[in-house]
């Protein structure tokens, strides 16, 4: 009859568990402003969704860029780069501790065994001559304690910690975005400089031929020695531009050795100059970046889990109830420590409630709303900061092409300048400090248009990570 009485109360707690109430507020996602267009689109027109090329991979956006030595190196920066593998080891404990939170809805169950000799004092009160005063006691304890989540203290809990894993998923995903955005942008710019080099060398053949024509002139009567120095001068010269060029390539090659996770000796990218324009990198509307950039879901996930934690520190408010079951078998004699006589236990609930605290619940709820507050903030500042990448890049591809147009024009006129000032040369009309002059103009046009390639592609990669290289929150892990 008890046992069933026993039985129904726990029964009873368990449907109010299972029906608790949540206390604390209910999530939902800050609003944030989010502008109706880019305001430096006009140049590009209407912009639909992005679809990098297809058949591609959702996220591997580099695919757009057609290049088969950059998706190499994009999958062996994906499996190897230590940063990387950092981040997924992290991801990996946020969603342990979703497991260790989820098991505080069950009950725990622990069972134990002792055997001790004891010897009691001859004087000791109510021992007398006949009680056996030394003797062994042998004891199986089993425990079983169950606190039920009557008012959501755990479920929220619970709740945090899925989102921090959500965010840590989302974390993790920001940085490959990062780490192989970084490579590419570094392939870039050491393929700028093997076009640069590629010009160098052409503006070498043509110093040579210059220097071969002044000496010649020489010979002739035609010019003078102060003329030959000055066309070697101008030859070596560039000669150490070029070998200068060799530094910096072996830099990036070594960043991009460390990107994919290799050893920076011996790693080598075979020489390719940079050619072409970017291509064309739709964008859509602005509000799509609340759901393709990586930073911006974690950042958001970090609020929802902040939000879970104010119903924790309610929860403290509100009585904590107990179910526990004591059971075991006990004896003097190993031999009887399984017979129905050696059984024992006891069943029961308990519960308890903080009268006075001098405050300190209310300073853990104010925490955690603070703690809210704070996440809401950084999180509507990732989205600003977001709306200005895209922005700064938008510019910066609509500047560059306008530039690259106005210098190769500079490119095409320095050219024809050179041409006729060397003719004039030949024939006696001009000075060798004209041709000098003009051969310089035309290498530092022809150096600044190279360098407008590269910075045109980065800025396109750049654009990429704006907006979420393909990336979406549809994603993260379900909680």
């Amino acid at each position: 009859m008890r046992a069933g009485r026993i039985a129904s109360a726990v029964a009873l707690l368990a449907a109010l568990a299972l029906a608790g109430c949540l206390v604390g507020p209910n999530y939902k996602a800050p609003a944030v402003p989010a502008p109706p267009a880019y305001s430096d689109d006009g140049h590009y027109g209407d912009w639909a969704s992005a679809k990098p090329a297809d058949g591609a991979d959702r996220g591997a956006w580099w695919a757009i860029y057609q290049d088969t030595e950059l998706n190499d190196l994009e999958q062996r920066c994906a499996m190897a780069n230590q940063n990387i593998a950092a981040a997924l080891h992290a991801y990996e404990q946020a969603h342990d501790l979703v497991r260790v939170s989820r098991a505080s809805l069950y009950p725990t169950v622990s069972i134990g065994g002792s055997a001790t000799r004891n010897d009691l004092a001859a004087n000791k009160p109510q021992v007398s001559s006949t009680t056996a005063r030394d003797y062994w006691d042998f004891l199986i304890p089993l425990n079983i304690s169950w606190e039920p989540d009557l008012w959501g203290a755990v479920r929220r809990q619970i709740e945090s910690s899925a989102a921090n894993a959500q965010a840590s998923a989302a974390e993790l995903a920001n940085t490959r975005l990062s780490l192989q955005g970084m490579l590419a942008v570094t392939l870039f710019q050491l393929r700028g400089l093997d076009l640069q080099a590629q010009l160098l060398r052409t503006t070498l053949d043509a110093y040579s031929q210059t220097l071969q024509l002044t000496q010649a002139r020489l010979n002739g009567g035609l010019s003078t020695q102060s003329d030959v120095a000055q066309a070697q001068a101008q030859l070596e010269e560039t000669r150490a531009q070029l070998v200068d060029l060799g530094v910096q390539r072996a830099q990036y090659e070594h960043a991009i050795a460390m990107l994919v996770g290799e050893p920076a000796t011996g790693f080598h990218i075979a020489a390719r100059p940079l050619s072409g324009n970017p291509p064309e990198v739709p964008t859509g509307v602005p509000s799509e970046l609340l759901e393709r950039r990586p930073d911006i879901a974690a950042a958001e996930r970090q609020v929802a889990a902040a939000n879970a934690l104010i119903g924790v520190a309610k929860a403290a408010y509100y009585p904590t109830v107990t179910l526990g079951t004591e059971a075991g078998v006990e004896s003097g004699l190993v031999s009887r420590l399984f017979n129905s006589g050696s059984a024992e236990w006891n069943a029961g609930p308990g519960a308890n409630e903080v009268v006075y605290d001098a405050g300190r619940r209310k300073a853990q709820v104010d925490y955690a709303i603070a703690q809210r507050e704070q996440a809401t903030a950084l999180y509507r500042q990732q989205v600003l900061s977001a709306f200005r990448d895209v922005e700064d890049q938008l510019s910066a591809l609509r500047v560059l092409e306008e530039e690259a147009m106005v210098q190769q024009r500079a490119v095409d006129a320095a050219r024809q300048s050179t041409d006729l000032s060397l003719l004039r040369y030949k024939r006696g009309l001009a000075a060798y400090l004209e041709v000098l002059t003009n051969q310089t103009i035309q290498m530092d046009d022809e150096r600044a248009a190279a360098a407008l390639v590269a910075r045109r592609m980065v800025a396109s990669a750049q654009l990429q990570m704006a907006l979420g290289g393909g990336w979406s929150t549809a994603q993260l892990p379900s909680n």
